[in-house]
């Protein structure tokens, strides 16, 4: 046998081993409560192509919780869910994590390359936690509103283990407020670093690319103090200087440094019993805002595309988590999951720079004004989250029915304060506190090989309180689920869904209230608290929350042995329509003329307009041929005011990804391209910029030297295409285009990195 066949021959029995370590029990138990699991062999076979370097290519295989909070494959679960391994994201990569999601239908971004924090875009609904994201098991809810989306968080994807997204309010049982769907992040584990056969382990990663000055540092490792304690740590470092885009145009305050540290210790006190104790923290230091770009012949040009003011930026994420697990195969009355969590986010801001020379009377005579403080001011943008998850599930059997009940309850309290002594943050992001509870049962039936249906009700209330604004606002619901699948042929599962989500108003949208600085300029109008403004916000405690009402038509496709033997097909395909009943915009009030300047909006709020609808087609596919593979994902989906039909601006129309990948030298070097095709949004409202069309091209390399080396290479937008992914809003104020989120959208050009890992470990 040549080295080589060796050394596959012996990754692939280490992948057995882990996955029969993990699953066996539990797994053989759980078939009497669901479908028979096709292909495990096939399944093992793909985890060991995994470990061998190369892309977990099948990852609609992976077993997933997201869609009914029970145990399942991606592929076998009747709702829109997606999986991306931890070995898919280190074979990518990846500078942030919009990265990993090219294969991932219905999802995209709207990012600032000043701004390192993400933000989750899912079949166009967006901000304001219309989009539920938790990293391990915690709510990630922090929001700062200004020339950037309205909710974003902080998570490096060196720091990330997997994760698996749902689709549309189909998640509604993992969360209130999920009308868009679910992103579950896991952080890295031990089972990540130590393999089957190790007592501790440590993963040693570094990589460096161009455009401009990226590196990258990373040390993870555990050890199995006895067989009932694991200790868990890693600290990671990252860091890059500003990039040029497809134009080669440099890209002002793109560079940003990062800190990071993770720490996870898990005890078995009794069999079945798991209880793990983590925690995170992040520190990012960038700066935010562009310097002036635009058309500067005259004074008037200057005043009217200054674009923003600069702010020295820096964001700490301290996140901390209790779970509590109990299973035991021969227990069906409880399978429990219990998780409290805290999560702060704290972002401390400096201005540093006015993009006007003009000094201000507002400043003493320095630079600034009223709008966002005078150079030297400090602002703060504080989060507290405060939460609980708890759900447990029962089995049993009827005749020829399987039968599993969950039950759960969930609760978070946001906590938002602002700080902003000279500028215009406290009235645009106001603190108050919010609390929001829910519960909900579901029922998982099978019968025999070839029906499933499930059934669930979901409760949601909310409360909203301000210090500033008189309100007990607040309220409930009931949200009901039904999905029902046939598989009258092995491998052919269409199924037929319907689920309602409900968000509660944010305390931005609620809460927000007083004048909007001029910025030096006249006022316009005057509010009614007396200050002169160029337009007044208007608080509206009588806001109602949204209700996505989801239709949604699926088909699961699952092959093995088609053309040859070992060879695998996986499909995932669904048809959908959103409609969201109460979506909330923030609405201008009439114009009205105002000498000798024009016309213009004395106020703005955040009201229901009468109802949103986004419709649209997803696939999820991937045939593997063993030495070689090549799939295709993506979306078609459109959205519009029905009211007004008009585009909804956060739809990215159209997402195709295709990838294919040999596997040469027995398997140990995988050569991979990835092309990504997207569609301009042109169906926007008036005052926007579309979004481009653009074709991104990235080359993979992933060779495994030896069992514990392992060196990456790739090439990031090969084309050196200039693109930006979203439209562009237009000012509130004097109706032009707000530059700085212009000039700071577009993504990166060509990108050339390469990477090391190596592995220690011992028994």
């Amino acid at each position: 046998m040549s080295s080589g066949a060796a050394f596959t021959q012996a990754l692939e029995a280490e992948a057995v081993t882990r996955s029969a370590e993990q699953k066996k029990q539990k797994q053989a138990k759980r078939q009497q409560a669901k479908p028979q699991q096709a292909a495990q062999a096939t399944a093992a076979a793909m985890n060991a192509r995994a470990q061998a370097g190369g892309p977990a290519v099948q990852s609609l295989d992976t077993i997933t919780v997201a869609a009914s909070k029970t145990e399942e494959r991606a592929i076998d679960a009747l709702a829109p869910v997606s999986s991306v391994s931890m070995e898919q994201i280190q074979g990518l990569q990846p500078n942030r994590l919009s990265d990993i999601f090219y294969n991932v239908p219905g999802v995209s971004f709207q990012e600032r390359g000043d701004d390192p924090a993400t933000v989750i875009n899912i079949r166009g609904l967006q901000d304001f936690g219309r989009v539920a994201v938790v990293v391990d098991g915690a709510r990630q809810n922090y929001q700062r509103s200004g020339h950037n989306a309205n909710g974003s968080f902080f998570l490096d994807p060196e720091l990330v283990g997997g994760v698996d997204v749902v689709r549309g309010p189909t998640a509604n049982i993992y969360g209130s407020g999920a009308i868009g769907g679910l992103v579950s992040f896991r952080t890295k584990d031990i089972n990540d670093v130590v393999r089957p056969g190790e007592r501790w382990g440590v993963d040693l990663t570094g990589s460096g690319g161009t455009n401009n000055a990226r590196g990258l540092g990373s040390i993870f490792g555990g050890v199995r103090a006895d067989p009932n304690v694991d200790v868990f740590g890693g600290a990671v470092y990252r860091t890059q200087g500003n990039y040029k885009d497809g134009n080669g145009t440099e890209i002002g305050n793109t560079g940003n440094e990062l800190a990071a540290g993770l720490m996870k210790v898990t005890v078995r006190p009794a069999e079945g019993h798991e209880i793990k104790l983590g925690g995170v923290f992040q520190d990012y230091q960038y700066s935010i805002g562009q310097f002036n770009r635009g058309p500067v012949l005259t004074a008037a040009q200057r005043a009217l595309f200054q674009g923003s003011s600069v702010y020295a930026s820096d964001a700490k994420n301290y996140m901390g988590t209790l779970t509590w697990k109990y299973s035991k195969p021969d227990d069906n009355l409880w399978d429990w999951n219990m998780s409290l969590y805290g999560n702060r986010t704290d972002n401390d801001q400096t201005k540093t720079a006015h993009l006007s020379s003009t000094p201000s009377a507002y400043c003493g005579g320095g630079l600034g004004n009223n709008i966002s403080g005078c150079v030297g001011d400090k602002r703060s943008y504080v989060l507290d989250t405060l939460g609980i998850d708890v759900y447990n599930t029962t089995r049993f059997n009827v005749g020829d029915w399987r039968n599993a009940v969950t039950l759960g309850i969930d609760a978070f309290q946001d906590d938002v304060s602002t700080k902003d002594s000279r500028g215009n943050s406290n009235i645009t992001t106001p603190s108050g506190l919010r609390t929001v509870s829910g519960g909900f049962a579901q029922l998982k039936q099978n019968y025999s090989t070839w029906l499933e249906v499930v059934s669930a009700i979901r409760y949601d209330r909310y409360d909203l309180h301000s210090p500033t604004v008189a309100t007990g606002g607040g309220g409930d619901r009931f949200s009901p689920k039904i999905t029902v699948g046939v598989t009258p042929v092995a491998g052919f599962t269409p199924y037929v869904s319907y689920a309602e989500g409900y968000r509660a108003p944010s305390i931005t949208e609620t809460l927000i209230s007083g004048g909007h600085a001029t910025g030096g300029g006249p006022p316009f109008f005057t509010c009614a608290d007396g200050t002169a403004a160029l337009f007044c916000f208007l608080p509206n405690p009588n806001l109602r929350p949204e209700v996505g009402k989801n239709k949604e038509v699926g088909l699961n496709l699952k092959y093995n042995d088609i053309f040859t033997s070992g060879d695998s097909f996986r499909g995932k395909f669904n048809v959908f329509r959103n409609d969201v009943d109460g979506y909330i915009d923030l609405v201008a009030s009439t114009p009205v003329p105002v000498p000798p300047f024009g016309s213009f909006s004395q106020f703005y709020q955040y009201q229901n307009i009468a109802h949103a609808r986004i419709e649209g087609v997803e696939a999820e596919t991937m045939y593997d041929a063993g030495l070689w593979y090549v799939g295709v994902a993506g979306h078609l989906i459109r959205g519009k005011n029905v009211a007004t039909n008009i585009g909804l601006a956060t739809i990215t129309p159209r997402k195709i990804t295709t990838t294919g990948g040999v596997r040469l030298l027995d398997r140990r070097l995988i050569l991979a391209a990835q092309w990504s095709s997207f569609g301009a949004n042109n169906d926007i409202p008036a005052g926007y910029v579309p979004s481009t069309g653009y074709e991104l091209v990235n080359l993979y390399l992933t060779w495994h030297a030896t069992k514990d080396i392992m060196f990456t290479a790739s090439i990031d937008n090969l084309l050196n295409q200039y693109y930006r992914p979203y439209a562009i809003p237009g000012s509130s104020t004097d109706g032009t285009t707000q530059n700085d989120v212009l000039w700071s959208s577009p993504g990166p050009g060509r990108v050339y990195k390469a990477g090391l890992k190596i592995h220690f470990g011992g028994a």
